[in-house]
């Protein structure tokens, strides 16, 4: 890799390469260019591979970059805003955009229920009732759609589990993903390493499966999310650059 500093020219190719490939420039990529032109180039090619050759539309791997983005796991505001209006450029709806929100706010239901989950086991079900019919049905109505696991949450606190249902079921837009674009979604959310869960992985993929959709499609799912771990990246490279600003540009 070049860690030498390049030449105007070989600059602005690098950079030109970087915007096609990823859609954006800061402040950050310009420090990082400036520094190590060749992390610059080669995160372009690495992070651009999955949306550039994988099966998935643009439309889907922008609705799946919104997802990671606004995560309560992540929260990168300027990222979700360059993702959020290329979603709406290559056909997204807003029904689309909201659905994605309410999948990632379901997501920490799913961590919820695995740690009730592990409650129950050292409680030996104390405590604990058994689930009437109406709960029952509904979960069943439920199945696989989410990677939920639902029975020891609806034995030690019904009321939580219906609420809970009750904002699967009705807290989304009337329109909007498909089922398979929804596991997609869920797949992306779970899989990436800032709330990587593979209890929910394992759940997902064979509902995604049975849904039709392909490996190579799941895969590059789950491709999408590592190079958010540039974002930490972007932090340092940020710091460095204030750190090391003349004093009245540090506002000193």
């Amino acid at each position: 890799m070049n860690t030498k500093p390049a030449d105007t020219a070989e600059a602005e190719r690098i950079k030109d390469y970087f915007i096609a490939e990823r859609g954006y420039w800061r402040p950050w990529t310009e420090t990082m260019l400036q520094a190590c032109p060749g992390f610059v180039e080669q995160y372009a090619r690495y992070a651009g591979y999955p949306a550039r050759t994988g099966p998935l539309t643009e439309r889907m791997v922008e609705l799946i970059y919104i997802a990671l983005d606004s995560s309560s796991s992540h929260l990168f505001q300027s990222g979700l805003q360059t993702h959020m209006k290329r979603a709406l450029e290559v056909g997204a709806t807003q029904a689309d955009i909201f659905d994605v929100l309410h999948l990632v706010a379901v997501q920490g239901a799913v961590h919820t229920c695995q740690a009730a989950d592990i409650l129950a086991e050292f409680t030996g079900g104390k405590e604990t009732a058994v689930i009437d019919g109406k709960l029952q049905a509904r979960i069943e109505s439920l199945g696989s759609a989410h990677a939920l696991s639902l029975a020891a949450v609806a034995r030690m606190d019904p009321g939580y589990a219906h609420v809970l249902l009750d904002f699967i079921e009705q807290g989304r837009p009337g329109t909007g993903l498909s089922p398979g674009e929804r596991s997609l979604v869920q797949l992306a959310l779970h899989a990436c390493f800032t709330a990587f869960n593979p209890d929910a992985i394992r759940r997902i993929v064979p509902v995604a499966l049975s849904q039709g959709l392909a490996p190579a499609e799941l895969l590059q799912a789950i491709q999408l999310g590592a190079h958010l771990a540039v974002h930490g990246t972007a932090l340092g490279a940020n710091v460095f650059r204030q750190s090391t600003a003349p004093a009245a540009e540090q506002g000193s």
